[in-house]
């Protein structure tokens, strides 16, 4: 045990070696502390905006995945998708139309790609989209 007296063998200074800020009882700094200097963080100049926090992320699937996971007039919706392991957690889902599609099956989802809405009413399916996500690049 620490600090129980010099039988212990770690004991009067407890292992925190003679004096200083370290050794005093709630002497911690806080992060980023050098010591008094001006720490970095308040040296560097901070401008402008950043959108990370409300950047909209959203799960791909292709048609590929679909092809392969998803039997003849079965319905592809959030619910199913995450139950064969094509998504993850609770994320809007966009399904791209990488692949063909040879299988009637109906889709009820959020977005869905021009050529992959093409490629479903091709093979026979529907498309139901239950609201509008705002992505960039994902087409």
């Amino acid at each position: 045990m620490i600090g129980r007296g010099q039988g212990s063998g770690r004991g009067t200074t407890a292992g925190k070696g003679n004096k200083g800020q370290q050794s005093r009882s709630g002497g911690k700094t806080y992060l980023g502390f050098e010591g008094g200097q001006m720490p970095l963080y308040r040296r560097l100049a901070h401008r402008g905006f950043s959108n990370y926090p409300f950047k909209k992320t959203v799960q791909v699937v292709n048609l590929v995945e679909i092809e392969k996971r998803y039997e003849n007039g079965e319905t592809v919706e959030p619910g199913t998708l995450l139950v064969k392991g094509l998504v993850k957690g609770a994320n809007p889902v966009k399904i791209l139309g990488d692949g063909d599609l040879t299988k009637k099956l109906s889709f009820k989802l959020v977005a869905i790609s021009a050529s992959a809405k093409e490629k479903i009413e091709k093979a026979g399916g529907t498309v139901v989209s239950t609201g509008n996500v705002e992505t960039t690049g994902n087409d």
